[in-house]
């Protein structure tokens, strides 16, 4: 199924917001809770699936859900159409304060874009949506994020939420290291893996965590400075913000001496 073209504007800085505009019959589906406002002949129905495969049946509907149940995602994806006779807008607010990433799809390495689970904001339908399971098993134990991840596949355009400033970065035949909640997505063509962030003596008092996430090859990545882990981590009590240690084993022992 070809995506549905929709036009689309970013408005804001540090807290973005995504107004998508409709054709008469056009549709965007996204995250439950998602929508911040829409205009008058949008009508909108919540639905098991992303609508990719209309004819999959409802078995196919509930087993593509239940994936997203394991990706920490809503069992249901909400599908916004204007059924009126002229162009309507809807606009979508991230979660937490961060950026709106406009991806288009068709324009990504084999049309696929895998991200981490709570990345994916909306898209216009006929993306679809998928889990993405990494096989690394250092991955799934040390990754932060683990190894359950989204795949989202289509020719039109997906939004992408990230925390803070997003960098995007273009790898040809090279090897980042990266802390392992700041890889927001990166294109099938990159091997995802995680390492140890160097000897015994850093990986206790270094601060940045024992591990980190090694992305390889050729392809794009994008990273987020901010994800929402490390947000709250700093919000909380004991985030520790005096000193940068979060990541490291002191940081959880540290907690044990405190008043």
């Amino acid at each position: 199924m070809r995506s549905h073209e929709i036009d689309y504007k970013i408005i804001g800085e540090d807290i973005q917001v995504v107004e998508i505009e409709l054709d008469p019959n056009e549709t965007v589906i996204a995250e439950a809770g998602a929508m911040l406002f829409m205009e008058d002949g949008i009508q909108f129905e919540t639905k098991m699936g992303d609508g990719s495969q209309p004819n999959q049946g409802f078995m196919g509907k509930l087993f593509q859900a239940g994936s997203r149940l394991l990706t920490g995602e809503s069992l249901f994806m909400t599908h916004f159409t204007n059924r009126g006779y002229g162009k309507r807008k809807v606009a979508f607010a991230a979660p937490y304060p961060g950026t709106v990433m406009p991806i288009d799809l068709a324009k990504i390495y084999g049309n696929q874009l895998i991200v981490q689970k709570d990345a994916f904001l909306c898209a216009a339908l006929g993306t679809q949506m998928a889990i993405h399971f990494n096989q690394r098993i250092g991955t799934g134990l040390f990754g932060g994020e683990g190894f359950i991840l989204q795949k989202i596949q289509g020719d039109g355009m997906a939004f992408i939420h990230a925390g803070g400033v997003v960098m995007e970065r273009q790898l040809n035949n090279e090897m980042l290291r990266v802390d392992t909640g700041c890889v927001v997505g990166f294109e099938p063509s990159i091997s995802f893996d995680i390492q140890r962030s160097g000897g015994l003596k850093s990986m206790v008092f270094g601060g940045e965590g024992m591990f980190l996430a090694t992305l390889r090859g050729t392809g794009k990545v994008w990273i987020q400075s901010m994800p929402i882990s490390k947000l709250v981590d700093r919000l909380s009590a004991g985030g520790g913000q005096a000193r940068k240690e979060g990541g490291s084993v002191l940081g959880g022992l540290g907690n044990l001496f405190e008043d």
